[in-house]
C-alpha cells in the first residue's frame, strides 16, 4: 500500500484531530444504547469518511481488538490493527456485513455520477434482509449523503423510518442542511471540525514525506484545515500557483500583463479545469481574506512571503470600499467562468485588469 493510497477512507489507519469524536462513538457503542443512524458532517476532507470506517470497523470487530487495557479495560480508541482480518476486508470491499451506498459509474457513459441514484441504494434493501454473517452488527455508510438524488434519499428515509435490528447507518455529509428534515430527524448528529495546521502538517509528513518544512506550512495555511485539501493541493502544484499569484497581487499597480496572459493561457488549456478551478478558489480566498482583515484592522497573516507587501497595494482601510467592490467582482467573474463555462484565460485576464484598476488613485 503506497502512503498516498493510505487517503481512501476505508483503508486509513490514521486519524488525527477528532478525539473528542471518536470518544462519542466509541462511548456510544460501549452504552448499549447505540443510536441507529448517525449523521457525521463537517467541511470536506477533514476525516468524517475516515472516522466513519474507523467506527465501522469497531463494531464488526466487535470491539475485541480495539486498543483496549490491561485485565479486560474498556477500549480507549475506536482503532483495530491494520493486519486485523476485518481490516483487511473492509479496505478490500469484502466484509459481507457492511454495505457501502456511494456515487457508481454510469454503464451507458462509463463516467462516474455526478450523483447517487435510487438504484444505488436498491441494494442495500436485500442486505438490509439478511441477519448478520460474522458478528453482532450490520452496517450501512453512504458517502456522501449529499450526493443523494431525491429517489435516493426518500428509498434512505424508508429504511431509516423502518431501521432492522442490530444495524447502524453512518451517513457522510459535507453540508448537512442539504439533507432531507426527516433524515436529519432520524439520525443522530456527529459534528467535525477543521484540524489545526499542526495536525495538517504531522499527517502531510505521513502522506507526502518529499515535501519540505516549508511546503507543508504553507499548504497547511491553505487548505482551511483539510488534509484531503492539502494533499490535493499539493498533487496539482496549488502551492506553485499560490506563489504565482501572490507575485501578481504583489505588483498589481504595475501589472505584468503578458506575464497574466501567460497564466491565463496555462490554466486555458485543454485538461487543465482543476488548475483553474485551484486558482480561482485561491484567488477569490485571498480576496476574502484581505477585506475581512482590513474592515478589522487585523495584522496580514502572510502564508507565503509577500503577501504583506501584496495587500498593502490596495491601500489599507483608506480604501476598503474599492477593495470590497473589486472583491465581489472578481469573485462574480470567477463563479461565472465555471457555472457558464466562460473562456477561462479572459477570466484570468479580466480579473487581473480589474485588480489593477482598483489600486489606482
Amino acid at each position: 500500500m503506497t502512503e498516498t493510497a493510505t487517503l481512501a477512507p476505508r483503508e486509513n489507519p490514521n486519524l488525527k484531530g477528532h478525539d473528542a469524536a471518536e470518544i462519542a462513538l466509541l462511548d456510544a457503542a460501549e452504552s448499549g444504547r447505540l443510536a441507529h443512524a448517525w449523521i457525521v458532517s463537517g467541511p470536506r476532507g477533514v476525516g468524517k469518511a475516515t472516522l466513519t470506517y474507523r467506527f465501522a470497523r469497531y463494531l464488526l470487530a466487535g470491539g475485541d481488538a480495539a486498543g483496549g487495557g490491561l485485565f479486560g479495560d474498556a477500549p480507549q480508541t475506536l482503532a483495530i490493527d491494520a493486519d486485523n482480518p476485518v481490516f483487511r476486508r473492509i479496505a478490500s470491499g469484502g466484509h459481507s456485513d457492511l454495505y457501502t451506498i456511494e456515487r457508481t459509474v454510469n454503464p451507458t457513459t462509463k463516467n462516474l455520477r455526478a450523483e447517487i441514484a435510487v438504484d444505488d441504494v436498491r441494494g442495500a434493501t436485500d442486505f438490509l434482509r439478511l441477519t448478520p454473517g460474522e458478528g453482532a452488527w450490520r452496517v450501512v455508510i453512504v458517502d456522501a449523503a449529499d450526493e443523494m438524488n431525491r429517489a435516493a434519499a426518500n428509498a434512505i428515509l424508508k429504511m431509516l423510518e423502518e431501521p432492522p435490528p442490530a444495524t447502524v447507518f453512518l451517513l457522510v455529509s459535507h453540508a448537512p442542511g442539504r439533507l432531507l428534515p426527516t433524515i436529519r430527524s432520524r439520525c443522530r448528529m456527529l459534528t467535525l471540525h477543521p484540524l489545526a495546521r499542526d495536525v495538517v502538517e504531522e499527517l502531510l509528513s505521513v502522506y507526502r514525506p518529499e515535501l519540505t518544512e516549508d511546503e507543508r506550512r504553507a499548504l497547511a495555511g491553505l487548505s482551511d484545515g483539510s488534509i484531503g485539501e492539502a494533499t490535493a493541493l499539493a498533487d496539482a502544484g496549488g502551492l506553485a500557483l499560490y506563489q504565482e499569484m501572490v507575485q501578481l497581487l504583489g505588483s498589481v499597480r504595475a501589472l505584468d500583463v503578458a506575464t497574466v496572459h501567460a497564466l491565463g493561457d496555462r490554466l486555458a488549456r485543454a485538461g487543465n479545469t482543476a488548475a483553474f478551478e485551484t486558482f480561482a478558489r485561491m484567488l477569490a480566498d485571498w480576496l476574502s481574506r484581505l477585506v475581512r482583515d482590513t474592515a478589522s484592522g487585523a495584522a496580514v497573516k502572510e502564508i507565503i512571503p509577500g503577501e504583506a507587501q501584496a495587500a498593502a497595494e490596495f491601500g489599507g482601510q483608506a480604501r476598503l470600499a474599492q477593495t470590497m467592490a473589486v472583491w465581489e467582482k472578481v469573485s462574480r467573474l470567477l463563479a461565472q467562468a465555471q457555472s457558464a463555462n466562460l473562456d477561462r484565460k479572459q477570466v484570468v485576464v479580466s480579473a487581473f485588469l480589474s485588480l489593477q484598476a482598483a489600486v489606482q488613485p
